[in-house]
């Protein structure tokens, strides 16, 4: 079973009535009674969070907190206090507690608290993923961000294109990153240590387009706004893939391109050879899940560029930007960073701004959604993958008024 949260009281009593609550609260937990018993489930990749009284015989609540720092210095510990216990909590916090309760405490309170420790937990162990990835030398852990499935399919096919060495076309909603996806193929392909060269395709001349092609010659030709390109440079460009490759070609857009075939924009012969081999990048709006992910990176990548300390964020902050639509990507989500980091305020959106609470529905409704499109609308797969029990799904679903028979079907 994977942990959500270890509750560590010698109080059969209320470890029972901690764990009942929690359960309750959809947090996976388990019980101990001592440190001795609780000590085998501390380490440093434990996926979840410790919650602790202080006052336990024989070694208490600051032992196991040393103990748990000794094992990873980020494991979020939060102890629970009785009336008296108030100072020792707050010097438990100067040893790094990550927060502390009096008892008896609210259910809400508690698991307030806790969600905000997983946030936390979750994230610092995303990023150590990213670390070891980098250091691994993958290129596609390395600059694309997300944990979602969707995520790590755009990952898994790019590593599979990258090898295949054919023409490649990359597509996505615009500021999703097409140029960035280009260039991880290239890194990853068996051209990677020849050049890679990027240009525009709105008015690519034949002349300008045989010099990029000379120029990336045994590397890869990245063509941003494939649709752009002047009829007589498509021509150009069929007749470069049909003859001895001096460079590996990789196409983008934003656009609808078989609407822009339909237009007569955009040469069929081209489109139908570049579509071969596809590789499309998913909208934020598909994948709100990844938000937090994304946006801890590119605050990190926004205070290194600024020579500042990057700032903590808040799980209330967190949930506001995975409420959002960003309809313009991962590149209006990079700018919001930048702009969180240099302590400017975001733009007003009116006195109409929803709630938390509509916020957090907001972010709910689009993880289902999310969910049921990539399980193709079956609600069974989609609750097991989700750890719902099938009545509070169902429940979810009918509060949101989506239907599992609409995403029946879908390839997302």
């Amino acid at each position: 079973m994977n942990i959500d949260v270890l509750i560590v009281d010698d109080d059969a009593a209320v470890r029972e009535a901690l764990r009942q609550s929690l359960e309750l609260a959809e947090l996976a937990a388990r019980a101990a009674g001592s440190f001795i018993e609780a000590k085998d489930h501390i380490a440093a990749d434990f996926p979840g969070v410790i919650l602790s009284d202080i006052r336990m015989p024989g070694r208490d609540g600051f032992h196991l907190l040393r103990y748990a720092h000794e094992q990873d210095p980020e494991l979020p510990v939060i102890l629970l206090t009785g009336e008296g216990d108030i100072p020792m909590a707050v010097e438990a916090m100067g040893q790094g507690a990550f927060d502390f309760l009096e008892k008896p405490c609210a259910p809400d309170d508690l698991v307030a608290v806790l969600q905000r420790a997983l946030a936390n937990r979750r994230l610092v162990l995303e990023n150590r993923r990213l670390k070891a990835q980098l250091e691994a030398g993958d290129p596609a852990a390395r600059m694309i961000f997300g944990t979602s499935a969707l995520a790590e399919e755009l990952r898994a096919r790019v590593r599979a294109v990258a090898r295949i060495g054919a023409e490649v076309l990359i597509t996505g909603p615009p500021g999703a990153g097409v140029s960035k996806v280009a260039e991880v193929i290239h890194l990853m392909s068996p051209r990677a240590r020849a050049p890679f060269v990027k240009r525009r395709g709105a008015g690519l001349k034949p002349e300008a387009l045989d010099e990029a092609l000379a120029a990336a010659a045994g590397g890869s030709l990245f063509v941003d706004g494939i649709e752009g390109v002047p009829a007589a440079s498509q021509f150009a460009l069929l007749e470069h893939l049909e003859g001895t490759i001096q460079a590996r070609l990789i196409a983008g857009s934003t656009a609808e391109l078989a609407q822009e075939v339909a237009a007569g924009r955009l040469d069929a012969e081209l489109y139908y050879r570049l579509d071969v081999t596809p590789v499309r990048i998913p909208a934020l709006s598909e994948r709100p899940e990844d938000i937090p992910v994304l946006f801890t990176q590119y605050i990190a990548q926004a205070a290194e560029q600024a020579g500042l300390r990057a700032p903590e964020v808040s799980t209330d902050h967190l949930a506001r930007l995975m409420a959002r639509d960003w309809p313009g990507n991962a590149r209006a989500l990079m700018s919001a960073a930048m702009r969180f980091v240099l302590g400017m305020p975001e733009e007003a959106t009116g006195a109409d701004e929803p709630g938390l609470a509509e916020q957090m529905a907001r972010v709910e409704r689009a993880l289902l959604i999310a969910a049921l499109a990539r399980h193709h609308g079956h609600a069974t797969a989609t609750a097991q993958a989700l750890k719902l029990p099938r009545k509070t799904f169902y429940d979810k679903l009918a509060r949101y008024g989506i239907r599992p028979e609409d995403y029946r079907g879908q390839d997302r």
